[in-house]
């Protein structure tokens, strides 16, 4: 399992906890609310929006919550105005890290997303300091029990899909940025469920950690996690199976 498949396990098992349901929730809807602003209401029109929406039915966020987010950020309501940051540094034995953060408030996110960093023996880069090291994509999920692979390779190839990998008892759709919308689309109207449908940065060579390293890195990658205004953290830490298993278990 590559870096980042093993990095997308651990963030359903802490997205399952209920301790973290209400910070999931916040984060969620200010995705709501800024799609829904920059793109308008309309799902149907408005593919960011749809992912976000997408993200929050999956999270289980009640109907009434994501209709008032959407109604907030289309109806261009008077409030904070969000801006959205991509911050790069490093944990510590070379962990690449890569922040992105919706945040009304430039001066405190940096201030924060460094604090993190710096308390736990990383540090925060320029822009592209760690950027080559990853490769931004898109990607979505989908259960082997809904399809086979080679009726999944017709519908998805055609909209543009690079690759289909396979992720243990899901197949991992990859796709270029430009064409990651277009996949959505034909999975839905082929009527093939998915899942954790996003755009991302995976690492082009993972990083191997273990003992006390691999502990402090996902400490620390916890705890940018755990600001108000991180969306989503990757890294190319690369943990062996047993362990990642004790350590989030």
């Amino acid at each position: 399992m590559s870096g980042h498949s093993k990095w997308a396990t651990i963030k359903r098992k802490k997205g399952a906890a209920d301790a973290k349901r209400g910070q999931m929730f916040t984060k969620l809807i200010r995705e709501i609310t800024v799609a829904a602003k920059m793109g308008g209401g309309d799902i149907n029109g408005n593919p960011r929006l749809r992912t976000a929406v997408a993200a929050a039915r999956a999270a289980n966020m009640p109907n009434a919550n994501i209709e008032r987010a959407i109604a907030k950020g289309a109806g261009g309501l008077e409030g904070a105005t969000y801006e959205e940051i991509t911050y790069e540094g490093f944990a510590p034995n070379r962990v690449a890290v890569i922040v992105e953060v919706l945040t009304d408030n430039r001066n405190r996110a940096a201030a924060e997303v460094r604090s993190v960093l710096t308390k736990r023996g990383g540090n925060l880069g320029e822009t592209n300091t760690v950027r080559p090291l990853f490769q931004h994509i898109g990607h979505m999920y989908v259960d082997k029990a809904a399809i086979d692979e080679d009726t999944l390779m017709m519908a998805v190839l055609d909209a543009g899909a690079e690759d289909i990998k396979d992720d243990d008892d899901q197949y991992e759709v990859i796709t270029s940025l430009s064409d990651f919308h277009k996949v959505q689309d034909a999975l839905t109207q082929e009527g093939i469920p998915f899942s954790d449908a996003a755009i991302v940065w995976v690492p082009i060579s993972p990083v191997k950690v273990s003992g006390s390293a691999a502990e402090s890195a996902l400490k620390l990658i916890e705890a940018l996690e755990g600001l108000d205004d991180v969306q989503n953290v990757y890294t190319n830490i690369d943990i062996d199976e047993e362990e990642l298993a004790r350590l989030t278990g």
